[in-house]
């Protein structure tokens, strides 16, 4: 506990630029069925939301930290990350993963144990200024060439419906993460400020934030870095990791 509070408080001095008010107005915490989450939406038309894996080094980042170092040398610092999908033992991505157009990992269609595999699961997408959430094969059919891309499961909310396999009553709890797109467009990001089930996550994108189609991103590992906030979480390795990014004022662009 101690190195983890070590650790925070230097990826919040790295992180020390001014909060700007767009960003401050992005993150809110938000009360659901009487539990609290942490909820950051984003325009994709207007926010530069990408998703990151590998550094400079081509090793994963495993962590906000090395991604805010790497970015800062290019003159641009994070507003808003989350750890964007399941990931192996190396930290590979256990399904797609798109990043500037090129696919890194090609998209998983089968079955096996685990939240991942619990159908229908999905994929959140970035193209061309907008985002998606699409479950998987209806993202197949599409044929959908994205700019970025993330797979996970399962999904949370298919077309306004709540995922099958969720149980209002389940014992199941867990801090959760997950992203949805709203009717206006907006990418909406959550994660759980205590253990929820997942009937109860599903239902906070579909009735409170108005997303008719929502991932699960992970559980225990969920992990949020928001200045706005005052997270900077910093405990567990992750995978994937989807952030919005911004020029550090006076940095050339």
């Amino acid at each position: 506990m101690e190195m983890f509070r070590i650790l925070s408080i230097g990826l919040a001095m790295i992180a020390s630029v001014l909060v700007t008010e767009d960003a401050a107005a992005a993150c809110r915490k938000v009360m659901h069925l009487a539990q609290a989450y942490a909820v950051c939406s984003f325009d994709p038309a207007i926010s530069d939301i990408r998703i990151f894996h590998r550094g400079r080094d081509g090793l994963p980042y495993g962590g906000f930290e090395s991604l805010l170092r790497d970015l800062r040398q290019e003159g641009d610092t994070l507003e808003f990350a989350m750890n964007g999908g399941m990931y192996e033992s190396d930290l590979t991505s256990v399904g797609l993963l798109v990043m500037d157009g090129v696919e890194r990992k090609a998209i998983d269609r089968g079955y096996s144990w685990g939240n991942f595999y619990l159908k229908p699961n999905g994929v959140f997408f970035l193209k061309d200024g907008k985002a998606g959430v699409l479950e998987t094969e209806a993202y197949v059919d599409a044929a959908i060439n994205p700019d970025f891309a993330t797979q996970s499961g399962p999904m949370l909310v298919i077309d306004g419906a709540l995922h099958p396999a969720f149980l209002p009553q389940s014992d199941s709890l867990q801090i959760r993460n997950g992203v949805g797109v709203a009717r206006d467009g907006k990418a909406i990001f959550a994660i759980s400020l205590e253990r929820v089930r997942f009937h109860d996550f599903a239902t906070l994108f579909r009735d409170e934030l108005d997303c008719p189609n929502a991932l699960f991103l992970d559980g225990s590992i969920s992990s949020l870095f928001s200045p706005a906030m005052d997270r900077y979480d910093n405990v567990h390795p992750m995978g994937p990791i989807i952030a919005v990014t911004r020029k550090i004022p006076g940095s050339p662009d």
